[in-house]
């Protein structure tokens, strides 16, 4: 084959290019000759059409995404926002804490084990290349309906994939979620989200800088897998025969990987490193491109020195392909003997393959011959920008009519809470969780099934001091909610995820997201997403959280079937002293049992209504971002001044499934009065802003002292203790039903 130079690119400026297939638009390639002045060599092609993709540029995301900007709260702690591979927030003592979640959904329906796999890898390498040491993880999962065939197919590969290669990195899965839903069959969401921790003078970003500096990637060998990967998977729509698209899919090695980490601790640490970008959508394209328009504005590639593992590759399959555990550095030339011998001791590959310039150009070469001279810029920043059309759907004014007000109640309100609590999405998802390593670097302190993930700043970290300081991440997400409505649906999912970190006692600091949706083509789909972003926007400025940075995924449909809207949030919080931690549920026996919130008549989106009915319908609970700042000010407060035993918050299955849950954590029952009024509202609703708590005796006048200062409705309504959950006058049910009911559904299912 004739190699595609430059030069040559310009003597034949009518060959065709197969843009098409690379999934560029007629429009935007007419762009790429406008800016080149002639055509593309393949090689640029290949640059621009990863670049350019969906995944990568953003492009019908950033007219909506600025709102995270523009709107964004003022934050002391915000050291890093988003356009970096991760956000980076203060949390005291001189830390910073660095986290993302990121999307790797098509390539996990394809092969589950693989994608789902290097989902994980590719979100550690981005906390990685912020300075940062990985320090655990989270998902959150959704797949079709549990007993769909083809859950059990994904599933399984999933979790497996997920648990490989974090438990091999020696990283704890601290929280996520698992959620089934029939919308998700054929498109399941796997989002992972990774922390790290760093010292907050020793940031790295994704940076050339200095003319003369030094290009080295290290890490694994490129390889043919993963050409076009994340990059193409997630930037079309996802149709049934995409099982053909499996060698698109990223091959991982989390033992290469976790040399990686430390390879890059040690750089870190000797200080060689000047600027670092991880390889992952879009692979060399990306790294070289962002790095150089970040700099100086040029760099100079001898694309023919990249290592190998198969050495048939043409140069345009080099620069798209996603081989995993790859990163970028830029280094001084007197640092380089050192950078290599570091590099050495690891056993990690490493080879200089450029030069920083201040010509503001991208210019690689191919055994001398320049196949791409670019403006690096026009491909990572000045991709296409769309504002796309958008509309309300058809049936939303029908959807919201519908509400579940008409749906035949219960008379049986025990059976109701067993069949709630033994659904799917409710039941304990023990089955998937106890395939991670929660505890492992032993610095957990909480973890599934506890509300939110929480660990102490270890001491032993690079430049660690000590401290009694601690962090607590969640995530959540309801794609029933914002199907209802988007705006409320992003609110609650942040709202849900703020409470989580709340009742651990951790003060809420900073947010990520993933927003999962089907294709912006349609413009049903992009009224979703951009009254999602919006509603998330505006719940962050209230609540005084930034979002650091995030994700978004578009294309969740097979065929002309979307999911659900599913924007997920993540929340970091900080504790000041992790022994002042609340454990969650019911840790003791003797304690007041003390609902806090208001309880309203709300079931649109609930999972009774779901579980009982199969319904979706009418509007989710009101958003009360006032109310949920209030409460987390409460139990940070209160948490601080040892006035709780236990805490739990109410969300799917409302008050009966939190008793429960509360119940089954440390095997101490309860004995509870309901407030008047109607017992299956009391039990089954899921009002927001709400939390239970257990509140020793002693502390109980100050607790309730502290609630009416925040204005946070407090009623006591029993105490802990016993081997029963009893609600009186209406049922009693034994721990140990509980459990067998909560804990039996997915092994049922999937053993």
């Amino acid at each position: 084959m004739t190699l595609d130079t430059v030069h040559r690119a310009a003597q034949t400026p009518d060959e065709p290019m197969p843009y098409a297939e690379l999934g560029m638009k007629d429009d935007e390639y007419a762009r790429v000759k406008e800016i080149l002045g002639r055509r593309p060599t393949s090689s640029e092609l290949a640059i621009y059409s990863v670049m350019w993709s969906e995944h990568c540029s953003y492009k019908s995301s950033k007219v909506h995404l600025r709102q995270f900007a523009t709107k964004a709260p003022a934050s002391d702690a915000l050291l890093v926002g988003m356009g970096e591979n991760a956000g980076v927030v203060d949390i005291g003592d001189g830390w910073a804490a660095t986290f993302k979640i990121e999307s790797h959904n098509h390539p996990s329906y394809v092969e589950p084990h693989q994608g789902a796999a290097t989902g994980v890898g590719g979100i550690v390498r981005d906390i990685m290349s912020m300075g940062a040491r990985p320090v655990a993880v989270m998902d959150s999962l959704r797949f079709g309906a549990a007993d769909a065939p083809d859950t059990r197919r994904v599933l399984p590969g999933v979790v497996e994939g997920i648990s490989s290669y974090g438990n091999c990195l020696g990283l704890p899965n601290i929280g996520g979620e698992v959620v089934f839903d029939p919308c998700y069959i054929g498109n399941p969401l796997v989002n992972a989200l990774c922390v790290g921790l760093l010292r907050k003078d020793r940031i790295k970003l994704a940076t050339a800088p200095g003319p003369g500096n030094k290009v080295v990637l290290f890490g694994a060998l490129t390889g043919p897998d993963g050409i076009g990967g994340a990059s193409v998977l997630a930037s079309a729509t996802f149709e049934d025969e995409s099982q053909a698209k499996r060698p698109s899919v990223q091959v991982g090695d989390p033992f290469m990987e976790k040399l990686l980490i430390e390879c890059c601790m040690e750089l870190f640490a000797a200080d060689v490193v000047v600027g670092i970008q991880d390889l992952g959508a879009a692979g060399i394209s990306c790294a070289t491109t962002e790095l150089a328009a970040k700099g100086t504005g040029g760099m100079d590639v001898r694309l023919d020195l990249v290592p190998l593992r198969d050495p048939t590759l043409r140069p345009e399959e080099i620069l798209m392909s996603e081989s995993q555990e790859r990163m970028m550095a830029v280094v001084t030339p007197q640092d380089i003997p050192a950078f290599m011998a570091i590099c050495e001791k690891w056993d990690i590959p490493a080879t200089v393959i450029g030069e920083v310039t201040d010509t503001g150009r991208l210019v690689m070469t191919w055994h001398g011959a320049t196949i791409v001279d670019i403006p690096p810029g026009t491909a990572a920043d000045e991709g296409p920008v769309y504002e796309r059309p958008y509309h309300e759907p058809a049936g939303q004014a029908a959807l919201n009519a519908d509400d579940p007000g008409r749906l035949p109640r219960p008379s049986d309100l025990r059976a109701t809470l067993l069949q709630v609590l033994g659904s799917p999405n409710v039941a304990s998802k023990e089955w998937v969780t106890s395939q991670y390593d929660r505890y492992v670097r032993g610095n957990t302190v909480l973890a599934q099934p506890a509300d939110a993930g929480v660990l102490r700043v270890s001491e032993d970290l690079p430049g660690a001091t000590e401290t009694v300081r601690g962090i607590a991440l969640a995530v959540d997400g309801n794609g029933r909610y914002a199907k209802l409505d988007p705006y409320a649906g992003a609110q609650l999912a942040l709202a849900e995820a703020y409470r989580n970190v709340a009742v651990t006692g951790a003060r809420p600091l900073a947010v990520t997201n993933c927003l999962n949706f089907g294709s912006p083509e349609d413009p049903e789909v992009m009224w979703q997403f951009a009254e999602a972003v919006r509603g998330l926007a505006d719940a962050c400025k209230t609540l005084g959280v930034p979002v650091t940075g995030g994700n978004v995924s578009f294309y969740n449909q097979t065929g002309s079937a979307a999911i659900h809207p599913t924007p997920v949030v993540g929340v970091l919080g900080v504790l000041d002293d992790i022994r002042t931690r609340v454990r969650s549920g019911f840790p003791e026996e003797g304690a007041r049992v003390v609902l806090l919130g208001e309880t309203r008549e709300e079931f649109g989106g609930s999972e009774w209504a779901h579980v009982a009915h199969g319904h979706l319908g009418g509007l989710p609970p009101r958003v009360d971002l006032e109310a949920e700042r209030a409460l987390a000010s409460v139990l940070a407060e209160a948490a601080s001044r040892g006035l709780l035993s236990g805490s739990h918050d109410l969300s799917d299955g409302g008050l009966a499934v939190a008793l429960a849950e509360a119940c089954l954590a440390a095997g101490v029952g309860c004995t509870v009065r309901l407030p008047d009024g109607d017992p299956f509202v009391a039990l089954f609703s899921e009002t927001t802003a709400r939390a239970l708590v257990a509140v020793p005796p002693a502390s109980f006048d100050a607790f309730a002292e502290l609630c009416a200062r925040y204005e946070v409705p407090c009623t006591s309504l029993g105490h802990t203790g016993g081997t029963d959950l009893v609600v009186d006058g209406h049922f009693t049910v034994p721990i140990e039903e509980l459990r067998t009911v909560h804990t039996g559904t997915l092994p049922a299912l999937f053993d």
